[in-house]
């Protein structure tokens, strides 16, 4: 029997749905904006079922990147996939954002990578602090998830016959930093995508490796700092 499996992400400002079958892809949806994932998320969730001519009972299971990322962003997204687990009896599957951030890009960019290139998916987090890791161009994880502040010397421990592949919504910025950097290469534009998720999921699902409904959180990383507005009234 094969295994529909719905797949959010939420942890940066794109918010993004996708289907998959037997971890094949068979549609996504991105928006992008202010308070899009409160507005825009269950929405386009009912438009992708409706164009795979789903209902939620045809699901196996429901996944969702779990962070790290915007906190608002992750409370909305596994909120949702949870209360359509206890709506629709179905297991939660959780994968990290960032792993799903360097698994689309390697599958995209291959062409581009020799053997030792790192990949560095990064996740914004304001100012000049991304959400990152590092991998191996064999997926190999080189440096856990962390929250770093990157300067022009960050990457000074590479050493001299490596690269590294910097991509994300928090690499964008870095790009006119590490212009002349032989060694460290931002590649723009590249946005999370629910789509990413599909492999990841199913291999999952086949492990049975779920989530516990009732006590699993998302992966801020870091404590949520409220700030004051700005504007005064």
């Amino acid at each position: 029997m094969s295994a529909f499996i719905l797949q959010l992400d939420t942890s940066t400002p794109v918010c993004t749905v996708s289907l998959s079958r037997d971890g094949k892809s068979l549609g996504v949806i991105h928006a992008d904006g202010h308070n899009v994932h409160a507005s825009s998320l269950t929405t386009q969730i009912a438009q992708l079922m409706e164009e795979q001519r789903l209902q939620y009972s045809d699901l196996a299971a429901v996944a969702v990147g779990k962070g790290p990322g915007s906190y608002t962003g992750l409370r909305i997204g596994v909120s949702t996939a949870k209360g359509i687990c206890f709506a629709a009896n179905l297991p939660l599957i959780a994968v990290d954002s960032l792993l799903m951030l360097a698994i689309g890009f390697q599958a995209n960019h291959i062409s581009d990578q020799s053997s030792n290139t790192l990949l560095c998916p990064m996740i914004d987090a304001r100012r000049m602090e991304v959400y990152m890791a590092i991998y191996s161009a064999k997926m190999e994880l080189i440096r856990a998830t962390s929250a770093e502040i990157i300067d022009e010397n960050y990457f000074d421990f590479l050493e001299s016959d490596q690269e590294i592949s910097l991509f994300g919504s928090g690499a964008d910025k870095f790009e006119k930093l590490f212009l002349n950097h032989p060694q460290v290469k931002v590649v723009p534009g590249i946005q999370a995508d629910a789509a990413y998720l599909s492999g990841l999921a199913y291999q999952a699902y086949i492990q049975q490796h779920f989530e516990d409904l009732t006590y699993f959180e998302p992966f801020y990383l870091k404590d949520f700092i409220p700030t004051t507005p700005k504007k005064q009234f």
